[in-house]
């Protein structure tokens, strides 16, 4: 007697149906989300990591499962509680934490504004401005203004191509 044909076509040894069961991968986290909230660069959390930006996207994807110690490393770097990494269910990130990405936003429009304007009145207002958002939250002081093209580095931000020194004999060489 012979068993009919299934699907699958493929039986085990108790005559029973194989069934590949092929599951969606599960979100893990929202790095990705809550960094972009905060105005943080890849490039930043990667200084502050020392790890590249490829491996940060990847870290990025929610369905990357992190050890916990991963999380509590991007914690410190984008200033939220763990529990705004994690994804429990749909909602959206906590009010306080809304609240900061956005004072985080409007301190880099003004200081874009302060960069730009010639206007002594317009960068009284914006100076106004920066003052008040700082009194609110100070940490706001260390934010800079938004890149209008590339990214400029301060001299503590170049990185590793200051670490790396040449000998002078390298320059004599060149034509």
């Amino acid at each position: 007697m012979s068993m009919p044909d299934y699907d699958t076509g493929c039986y085990d040894q108790d005559h029973a149906p194989q069934v590949t069961v092929h599951r969606l991968p599960r979100a893990w986290q929202r790095i990705n989300t809550v960094r972009k909230q905060q105005g943080v660069s890849l490039r930043k959390v990667a200084r502050h990591l020392h790890t590249d930006v490829r491996t940060l996207r990847h870290e990025e994807d929610e369905t990357t499962d992190l050890p916990l110690s991963r999380l509590y490393e991007w914690q410190k770097v984008l200033e939220v509680p763990i529990s705004e990494l994690l994804i429990d269910s749909e909602a959206p990130l906590s009010s306080p934490v809304q609240d900061r990405a956005r004072l985080v936003r409007i301190m880099k429009t003004v200081g874009a504004i302060l960069e730009k304007t010639k206007d002594p009145a317009v960068k009284r207002m914006a100076q106004n401005l920066t003052d008040m958002l700082v009194e609110m939250m100070p940490e706001l002081k260390e934010v800079g203004a938004w890149h209008s093209v590339g990214q400029r580095r301060t001299l503590d931000e170049m990185g590793r191509i200051v670490e790396r020194t040449f000998s002078e004999e390298v320059f004599r060489n060149v034509p």
